[in-house]
């Protein structure tokens, strides 16, 4: 089984991998929810969310296979642990406290490992996973350890980090966090990167673990 690109308690509802045994498409979301993203902000990326999952459940093969896993930040919080579109239920963040940025890459990191364990437990192949950070700020606690893990898991394909910086995110800090260059949203287009960010989950899940996902373009809702 190649880990290629592309919580230990299941909630109520959820698939069994006896019940779907299709491989899976991890995907790991880190949201900043700190109080900088009050009003418009956390609106947008609430209704983002929802289109997202929407569009996930409307593909009959992607609903099998990728799986989501919801960690905010402005407390850390595991807001949804990693499972397939059928089993969203409308979060609904909330803006508050400040911006513990690398304690959630390193708990995100963890759930990424944890779930790749009950996968190779339960003989289900799967793709490299995504982790997509979005924030609108700068981190306020120690992050430069976060970013050697990040290096680290990128060195060995254990999964492929992208981060998205919103209106005043610090994208000089992002750039030492992220091997990839950070994409800065444009405006509060968080509908239109979720609409790409479904596609390319979409596309992913039609293909086998064992190819190379290309994304495409992320034109329409980055600033490059």
């Amino acid at each position: 089984m190649r880990d290629d690109i592309f919580l230990d308690q299941q909630p109520l509802g959820a698939v069994t991998f006896a019940e779907n045994p299709e491989p899976r498409c991890p995907c790991l979301l880190l949201l900043d929810t700190s109080g900088s993203m009050t009003g418009q902000p956390i609106n947008e990326l609430n209704a983002g969310l929802r289109a997202f999952y929407d569009e996930l459940q409307n593909d009959s093969l992607a609903i099998k296979r990728v799986e989501v896993a919801l960690l905010s930040f402005g407390p850390v919080r595991i807001i949804s642990d990693f499972n397939t579109a059928e089993c969203f239920f409308d979060p609904q963040l909330e803006a508050v406290g400040d911006t513990p940025m690398g304690e959630a890459i390193k708990k995100g990191i963890e759930l990424i490992k944890n779930r790749k364990d009950q996968y190779r437990a339960n003989g289900i192949s799967f793709y490299r996973p995504w982790i997509f950070l979005i924030t609108d700020g700068a981190p306020t606690d120690e992050w430069q350890s976060a970013a050697a893990l990040i290096k680290q898991g990128e060195n060995a394909k254990s999964f492929a980090f992208f981060a998205i910086g919103v209106q005043k995110a610090d994208m000089n800090i992002l750039r030492q966090i992220s091997v990839r260059e950070p994409l800065k949203l444009q405006g509060l287009k968080f509908r239109e990167f979720f609409q790409w960010l479904s596609n390319s989950m979409k596309s992913a899940s039609r293909s086998n673990p064992s190819d190379r996902i290309l994304l495409p373009s992320p034109l329409g809702w980055s600033e490059i």
